[in-house]
């Protein structure tokens, strides 16, 4: 008995498919908000057995006194350190499953979009992050050895299993590198595991390279992905060097990458990218491939020597956005008139570049100041600075030129005047993201995916069928309300001598996240290399097509765009954050 199946039998069951990863990319993203919580609260963590009385001997009439506070006082602290180690068991064991998931011999050729790969190497970052985190703060493991003594003391933990976890949670403590060692065990029995983490490696290179980043933490944790993916690949069972040989990686591009020496961890704590080479297991006999790993100072620390193009860019981005704001905010014209789709599109380019110079001026401050941190003067190299001075005071009050000094606060101006113009034309800018991000899709939707759907539908390609259509009921907005019937695209014909007008809608809507999301890896899966089965889809599509959708997918505005009402306030809100650092670092310079 055969079963027949239409078209939308399949296309349900594609538009199921790519939900069902949207799901599951959706529960990682939580996992990874929850990873962030408990960064904050170790970047957060200050001592509090410092501030309690310590009994001094035990004869001391009020010890059981000090101890039952110390147990009340530590123990919601200590629930938490508890709360951390499972969320890290957990994490791990997720991370470990995907990995083995997509490493099965039957799934290693299937397509796995670049988001997902993406949201894999977030996962990276987070181990990275919290696991250094721990490493640095002893008074986690001070406040956890002071509640220890007084439970023990008081009897608090009598059955085995309390005193299990306890001793478990003293040693995952108390063991630096204990995440990175747990991950790297759990990852090397998977089969194939280094080839899926080259794939995180090589599209954190990509993004890299071409600059598909906007904010600094982005950019900063593409960096560390690279370095830790390295570390993690590299070990009894993989060899990053003969990865590097197959050309499955490139260690010449990481280590050009690595000049960039110091990297931002979390807050203003900081972390050399070297040593994610210097600590992998095969590093001591390939030493001489890497030049990142020799000390010497990056130009790209230096502010005084990049303040003349700083400069320029600022006197050439200000003289542009004064010309629109003249003509949008103070005339009052800007949300009243309708714009063409090039107006529009020269005031998205504007406020991305905006944002992008916001960014690039606020790396370079936290690069500098992250690079001042690793590395205090002394009275030898500053002879204002005195024998007796903290070590803080030497990474931060002496460790500073006048000129430099003036640098930062011109930049730090800068980044600040620039935010309070572009604040002025907010609602214009995001009248004009929202027009623009609406009209591209719509355009690529409705009118550029028509050719490619009627040349599959001609040639009785349903696969490739199916995923356009999917496409087009995922994101189209259509003038009547409802796709043309008479399209003669929609029956492999072509258009009639006068042509098939198509009237495409103009609106000030975006498209949400999911729908975004479910667009572009539809596409992707379109011109992707692997597919699951022995021919592409990408093969079925014409040259210029397949260029048609790469240059759509590669789009910054897509890149840029993970929900409109993101695109600003999530910047507006990190600028805000970047310049709050700037100026603690400010306040610390004295006279």
């Amino acid at each position: 008995m055969t079963t027949h199946v239409t078209l939308e039998d399949a296309l349900s069951n594609l538009l199921f498919f790519f939900l069902f990863f949207k799901l599951c990319f959706s529960s990682q993203n939580e996992m990874l908000e929850e990873g962030h919580e408990y960064a904050v609260m170790l970047y957060t963590w200050r001592s509090c057995s410092r501030a309690i009385p310590q009994v001094k001997c035990n004869e001391q009439p009020n010890r059981v006194e000090i101890y039952e506070k110390t147990v009340e006082v530590l123990e919601p602290e200590v629930t938490k350190l508890m709360k951390f180690m499972y969320f890290q068991r957990k994490a791990t064991e997720r991370f470990c499953s995907e990995v083995k998931r997509l490493c099965h011999a039957e799934r290693r050729k299937d397509f796995v979009s670049e988001a997902y790969l993406l949201t894999l190497g977030k996962f990276i970052n987070m181990f990275a992050v919290l696991d250094e985190l721990k490493n640095m703060k002893c008074s986690v493991k001070n406040d956890h050895s002071a509640y220890k003594r007084a439970a023990q003391f008081l009897r608090k933990m009598a059955d085995p299993q309390s005193i299990q976890e306890s001793q478990n949670l003293s040693m995952f403590l108390a063991n630096h590198n204990r995440i990175t060692q747990c991950l790297h065990q759990q990852l090397e029995v998977i089969p194939g595991y280094e080839e899926l983490l080259a794939d995180i490696v090589n599209i954190s290179v990509d993004y890299y390279e071409n600059k598909m980043y906007l904010t600094p933490s982005e950019k900063h944790m593409l960096l560390k992905v690279m370095g830790f993916g390295l570390y993690l690949m590299d070990g009894n069972v993989s060899n990053i060097y003969k990865l590097d040989a197959k050309k499955r990686i490139n260690l010449s591009k990481i280590d050009k990458f690595f000049k960039l020496q110091v990297v931002p961890l979390f807050g203003d704590m900081q972390i050399e990218l070297s040593r994610y080479i210097e600590t992998s297991a095969h590093y001591e006999e390939n030493k001489s491939k890497w030049t990142c790993t020799q000390s010497s100072i990056s130009p790209q620390y230096n502010l005084c020597e990049q303040m003349v193009q700083i400069r320029d860019d600022h006197i050439r981005f200000i003289s542009e956005l004064a010309r629109y704001s003249n003509s949008e905010v103070v005339t009052g014209s800007g949300l009243d008139s309708q714009k063409s789709d090039e107006e529009y599109k020269e005031l998205f380019d504007l406020a991305l570049r905006g944002l992008q110079l916001l960014s690039k001026w606020s790396t370079h401050v936290m690069e500098v100041y992250s690079w001042k941190l690793v590395h205090p003067t002394d009275k030898f190299c500053n002879k204002d600075c005195p024998g007796t001075a903290e070590e803080y005071e030497r990474a931060t009050r002496y460790n500073y030129t006048s000129e430099e000094k003036f640098a930062l606060v011109e930049v730090i101006a800068m980044i600040k005047g620039l935010q309070v113009l572009m604040g002025r034309m907010e609602s214009v800018f995001n009248q004009a993201i929202r027009n623009t991000i609406y009209s591209a899709l719509q355009d690529f939707a409705q009118v550029t995916l028509r050719e490619p759907l009627r040349q599959a539908v001609r040639k009785k390609k349903n696969v490739l069928i199916s995923v356009l259509q999917a496409i087009r009921k995922t994101i189209c907005d259509w003038e009547g309300g409802r796709e043309p019937p008479n399209d003669p695209c929609l029956r492999g014909e072509k258009d009639p001598k006068g042509g098939f007008d198509i009237k495409v809608p103009r609106r000030a809507v975006g498209p949400s996240s999911t729908q975004l999301y479910m667009v572009r890896t539809m596409l992707e899966s379109l011109i992707a290399d692997k597919s699951g089965s022995k021919k592409t889809l990408r093969s079925s599509l014409d040259g210029p097509i397949v260029q048609a959708i790469e240059d759509f997918h590669n789009l910054r505005l897509i890149h840029f765009t993970f929900g409109v009402k993101g695109f600003y306030i999530c910047q507006k809100y990190n600028f805000f954050f970047i310049l709050q650092t700037n100026k603690q670092v400010l306040s610390r310079f004295k006279k």
